[in-house]
């Protein structure tokens, strides 16, 4: 049979998933109210769940990661103020600059290739001087768990620590991006709240890795949610009757967190067959959880553009890597289909 009339494998990410029936059930019977009143039970239970599990005193349910960002450097800084971020972190590439442009604040980066976090010498080596008419004042520092770019990797617990404290005694707030903070916690085998002990607040996604179809949660004091509530209404994030999306993450948390594992294995296994074909770069030792970057030799879209031909979806990272993400939606099976497929599609 032609590779053309295989069914595709998608790969691009693991957003591309869809609600399974029982999220679906959990939906349709989901108790509502006017979530902007803070009268919706569905929400309000969602909520005091992800703060209990980050250890943290309250959450704030967001329609995306990326306002989650952004309100969470809002809620931290003033606008003309400086947040400190890895030169490979996701609010830096794929948030269109949203901290600029709505928050006013200005990002400065540093290059720290262990899951994006900056060890203590690196962060009092970016101190700025007290001098109030020439430089901006640093408010924030923001940390990425598991690290998109990088790999999917995580940041042992001393070091997020070490950073977090160092920050901390410099004046800096602390955020940690844990849109995938899941996936870290499974990789070191340790409860979602030690990853995020010194952070003061935290974005939480729903729709990676959990497979929901929508929703992030800020996450941190409740004194710093009256803010970062005031930034949602802002951006245009105040829901009404949310209940039905809030349930999909209650269900999720019960039955699709304790599986993260389950698409490590599978990542791993997909990068083992990736360095068995022509053209890609692949190191196996180096996936930590559910991605995978492939060097091509190729330019990526010429190989994305040949893998979408057999029937397996990637997507371009970078002039000539490639990212594949595995993903509850793609079984055990299909990752060897993938293999084979690109094996033949690339040996052209």
């Amino acid at each position: 049979m032609s590779l053309f009339m295989y069914e595709p494998i998608d790969l691009r990410s693991d957003t591309v998933t869809r609600p399974t029936p029982g999220m679906r059930q959990a939906m349709a019977a989901a108790e509502v109210g006017d979530d902007v009143y803070g009268e919706d039970p569905t929400v309000l239970a969602l909520e005091d769940r992800v703060a209990k599990l980050l250890d943290k005193e309250s959450a704030l349910f967001c329609p995306s990661g990326t306002m989650s960002n952004l309100i969470a450097i809002a809620t931290a800084s003033e606008r003309g103020d400086e947040v400190w971020v890895d030169a490979e972190a996701h609010v830096l590439h794929y948030e269109l600059a949203g901290s600029a442009v709505v928050a006013g604040v200005q990002l400065r980066h540093f290059d720290a290739p262990l899951a994006g976090c900056p060890t203590p010498a690196q962060l009092k080596s970016m101190r700025r001087l007290d001098d109030p008419t020439h430089e901006p004042r640093c408010s924030l520092l923001c940390l990425e768990q598991t690290h998109n770019r990088r790999g999917g990797t995580t940041a042992p617990i001393s070091m997020l620590e070490q950073a977090g404290e160092q920050a901390h005694s410099m004046g800096l707030k602390v955020h940690i991006d844990g849109a995938r903070l899941g996936n870290a916690a499974a990789h070191l085998g340790v409860p979602m709240a030690a990853l995020v002990r010194e952070a003061d607040s935290v974005n939480f996604s729903l729709s990676k890795g959990l497979g929901c179809p929508v929703g992030s949660l800020w996450v941190g004091s409740r004194v710093a949610r009256m803010r970062a509530q005031v930034w949602r209404k802002r951006l245009g994030g105040g829901m009404r009757q949310v209940g039905v999306l809030a349930a999909a993450g209650l269900w999720a948390l019960d039955e699709q967190l304790p599986r993260l594992g389950e698409d490590h294995v599978k990542a791993r296994r997909l990068a083992e067959l990736l360095s068995e074909v022509d053209g890609l770069t692949v190191d196996p030792g180096a996936v930590e959880s559910n991605i995978v970057l492939a060097q091509t030799d190729a330019p990526s879209e010429l190989v994305v553009a040949k893998a979408k031909q057999a029937g397996v979806l990637l997507a371009a990272f970078g002039p000539q890597t490639v990212r594949c993400v595995t993903h509850l939606d793609v079984t055990p099976e299909q990752v060897d289909a993938a293999g084979s497929r690109l094996r033949e599609a690339l040996a052209v």
